[in-house]
C-alpha cells in the first residue's frame, strides 16, 4: 500500500517533483528548529532526503509519505514510518509546513501511520523520538497513545523516546 487517505490528507510516495516543496519547508528556521542540528537545510539536503525516502520504500516496503492537504491540494510536509537511526526499530515521524501547525494534521498523519504499521505491516511496536523541548511533537506522541520511556541520543542529538505496542494501539481502537 503506497498511498493512504485520511479525512484531510492524501499520503503518497515521494517523487522527484516534490523537491521544490520540500526544500521550501526545509528552509524555514521555525520548522527546522527541533530537527537534528536545528539549522535549515539546503536544496541539496532536501534532494538527499527525497532519495532516502524513495530508497526506503524500495528496500523496505514502507517509508515516509509526501503529505498533501486535500482541501487545498498542496504539499504540506512529510511523515510516516522509517527505521530509527541506528536502532533496529521502526519510528513514526512527521514534519509539516508552519502554515499547517496547530490544526491536528500531525496527529492525523501519525495516527494513520500507526494504523498502517500495525494493521497493514504487522509491526509489534512503533517508537518516536523528539527534541525534549519540542512540546508540540511530544503532545502528538501522547495523543496517539505513545508513552515516554527514556531519554537517549538519536541522530546525534539528545531525544525523548516514546513507544506504543500493537496491543495498546488495538485497545485504543475499541
Amino acid at each position: 500500500m503506497f498511498e493512504l487517505e485520511t479525512p484531510r490528507l492524501h499520503l503518497r510516495r515521494f517523487s522527484l517533483d516534490d523537491l521544490d516543496d520540500l526544500a521550501r519547508i526545509f528552509r524555514d528556521p521555525d520548522v527546522m528548529k527541533y530537527m537534528q542540528s536545528g539549522i535549515p537545510r539546503s536544496r541539496e539536503e532536501a534532494q538527499s532526503v527525497i532519495d532516502l525516502h524513495i530508497n526506503h520504500w524500495r528496500d523496505r516496503g514502507f517509508g515516509f509519505w509526501a503529505v498533501i492537504d486535500k482541501t487545498q491540494n498542496i504539499f504540506i510536509g512529510q511523515g510516516g514510518l522509517l527505521l530509527l537511526d541506528t536502532a533496529p526499530e521502526v519510528e513514526v515521524g512527521y514534519l509539516l509546513a508552519k502554515s499547517h501547525w496547530g490544526r491536528g494534521f500531525a496527529t492525523e498523519l501519525a495516527s494513520a501511520s500507526l494504523e498502517h504499521g500495525f494493521a497493514t505491516l504487522g509491526l509489534n511496536r512503533i517508537v518516536a523520538v523528539a527534541n525534549p523541548d519540542n512540546v508540540a511533537s511530544r503532545r502528538v506522541m501522547e495523543k496517539i497513545g505513545m508513552r515516554y520511556e527514556k531519554d537517549d541520543i538519536y541522530y546525534g542529538v539528545n531525544c525523548v523516546y516514546y513507544a506504543i505496542d500493537c496491543d495498546r494501539w488495538q485497545s485504543m481502537q475499541k
